[in-house]
């Protein structure tokens, strides 16, 4: 079995360090990250620079791209044959509810499965951020279990481990995306010139947390299996939708 595993926190985060030992116990890793921290880069593309490569001691190569254009170019170009796999984390915090739209770490799954393979992405869910081995060890589980009982095509699995002991983790249970309220303001100050500069403000508190969500698994200790797929067609809507454009 072959994996490619990426994130977005950079190629010598830990949390991607631990899952390629980890999952060696299973298949041959091949690790393309970006050479820095790309958290929040979604989906984006590298189209008007290109793209280079420095393979690390450690044999991970690191690109001056996105996590998309990772997966992306190790799929094209960079792997020993197709990969049967993607893995993309283990992500410095939680990507759950409204946060996976912004996530670089559900995109490089999300790149995967747009290029055939299946593909699951991790993040470790907590404050200290101390428990990446926990994480890693329910993905090998988990992937193993795939290779018995394969998801859909259309589909990738978000996956939220709890930042606690093994022995602490409640088990596992298939959730949907929880909802955030609206990010709190942008932070307005200065920089060392007085001129102004504005930080993202902080991300709204839960709104919806319903004992079948993620934020709420993931609070009562649970992992948390979120299968996402890539239509984002609003398929209730599209009746409406035709009647309403009938009547202008």
């Amino acid at each position: 079995m072959k994996i490619l595993v990426s994130n977005d926190d950079g190629v010598t985060a830990l949390g991607i360090k631990v899952l390629t030992e980890t999952l060696s116990q299973l298949a041959d890793v091949l690790t393309v990250a970006p050479d820095r921290n790309c958290s929040g880069a979604s989906n984006s593309l590298t189209l008007t620079n290109p793209l280079r490569i420095n393979k690390l001691d450690n044999g991970y190569i690191a690109v001056n791209g996105t996590p998309t254009d990772c997966v992306h170019l190790a799929i094209r170009e960079l792997c020993d044959g197709e990969p049967d796999m993607v893995v993309s984390g283990i992500n410095a915090g939680a990507n759950m509810g409204d946060d996976t739209l912004y996530s670089g770490t559900v995109a490089a799954a999300m790149e995967g499965r747009f290029l055939g393979l299946p593909a699951v992405a991790v993040s470790l869910a907590g404050r200290t951020l101390t428990h990446y081995g926990t994480a890693a060890a329910y993905t090998l589980k988990i992937i193993e279990g795939l290779k018995r009982y394969p998801i859909a095509s259309d589909q990738i699995l978000n996956i939220n481990v709890p930042d606690l002991p093994m022995d602490q983790i409640q088990g596992i249970r298939v959730t949907r995306l929880g909802t955030r309220h609206k990010a709190e303001d942008m932070v307005r100050t200065t920089d060392p010139h007085g001129r102004e500069i504005f930080w993202l403000g902080p991300p709204g508190i839960e709104l919806d947390v319903g004992d079948d969500t993620d934020f709420y698994a993931v609070a009562q200790g649970y992992v948390s299996i979120t299968p996402l797929t890539v239509d984002l067609t609003a398929y209730r809507q599209l009746s409406k939708l035709q009647q309403w454009i009938e009547k202008l």
